[in-house]
């Protein structure tokens, strides 16, 4: 039964595979097919709005968006964990929840509200990179200090931009189980209409504060990442480029995941008995403390450690690869940094 699922799973991955490079390779020709004029104006630019700082947006939204494809169900089984109360699966690694996940609810179940979530992630990862590197150039000269500020602010701006829809999809995300209540929408503009109409404009940047308060994870994930790039020079390998993104992800998560699991529980709705529906960051925080204990905060973060690890490795070696591969085809003549 479980080799079953594995087969499953591995020919819906190849698939989704395929189509993200298909689609990719639309878009790649899309540019290419520019008119040359307009072509010559965005590279002569130098800044915010320049052909460099467009290109690490799409190579960065390409490897976000190829990379939350094919690390979906882990997704799925971090967030089952943080959401769910199932003190069964606590201990269980996140593999057998997995198969578990889908012999008893179907291999469907863990590309569950996926769509969405790839939709969010193409625009988020697409504001954060271009923010990120369009204020890179105006920095002079690059340190860990002035990485990490820079993160801070395009991690800012991009969750002002993009908590709605994270809002909608964590709860997409829980669909159709029964320990949830029903949804009356199936996708992301329908869910931010509908979350307007029946809880107010607030609801849809609930958990907009520890978000916040996460944007040092990236800002510190990038800061590492930059700085061993800066470190180790240049000509890095694919394999480089995958140790450097796996291990700066580590650090940032392992530092900043009781946030983390803290802006699930307000985005989704928590069910803990005795706390109101709507409570704030530090109540979740000191109820949980109070009655699970610290290790309550960490709920999840194997799941999550296996995930963004993963998945983090993955973006930046493909956002490092599509970078170097859309430069050669559009300015041969130039290196984007």
């Amino acid at each position: 039964m479980s080799q079953g699922i594995l087969l499953e799973l591995l020919q819906i991955s190849r698939k989704l595979l395929i189509d993200s490079v298909s689609a990719f390779g639309l878009l790649l020709l899309d540019f290419i097919i520019w008119p040359t004029p307009l072509r010559n104006i965005m590279t002569q630019r130098e800044g915010l709005f320049s052909y460099t700082t467009l290109t690490h947006a799409i190579a960065g939204a390409t490897g976000g968006v190829l990379a939350t494809m094919m690390f979906y169900p882990l997704e799925t089984v971090k967030s089952r964990l943080q959401i769910e109360e199932n003190q069964r699966r606590d201990n269980q690694n996140s593999f057998k929840i997995m198969i578990e996940l889908a012999e008893e609810e179907g291999v469907s179940t863990l590309y569950r509200g996926m769509l969405p979530v790839v939709q969010s992630v193409c625009v988020s990862s697409f504001v954060y990179y271009y923010t990120f590197h369009g204020l890179k150039t105006f920095v002079k000269s690059p340190s860990v200090s002035k990485d990490l500020i820079l993160g801070i602010v395009a991690g800012s701006i991009n969750v002002l931009t993009t908590t709605p829809f994270w809002v909608v999809n964590t709860r997409l995300k829980m669909k159709g189980l029964r320990s949830f209540e029903p949804l009356r929408y199936s996708s992301l503009l329908g869910g931010l209409k509908r979350i307007y109409l029946d809880e107010g404009l607030g609801a849809l940047w609930r958990g907009t504060g520890p978000s916040l308060l996460l944007t040092c994870n990236p800002a510190v994930q990038f800061a590492i990442y930059e700085t061993l790039k800066r470190e180790i020079g240049s000509n890095l390998s694919a394999i480089h480029y995958f140790f450097l993104g796996a291990f700066s992800k580590c650090v940032a998560t392992i530092l900043t995941y009781p946030l983390i699991f803290i802006q699930n529980l307000q985005r989704h709705g928590h069910k803990y008995k005795n706390l109101k529906a709507n409570a704030n960051a530090l109540e979740l925080i000191l109820y949980i403390t109070r009655t699970l204990g610290i290790q309550g905060l960490y709920k999840g973060l194997e799941a999550k450690l296996l995930q963004s690890v993963l998945m983090a490795a993955f973006v930046f070696v493909t956002y490092e690869k599509v970078k170097q591969m859309v430069h050669r085809v559009l300015l041969p003549t130039k290196l984007v940094k």
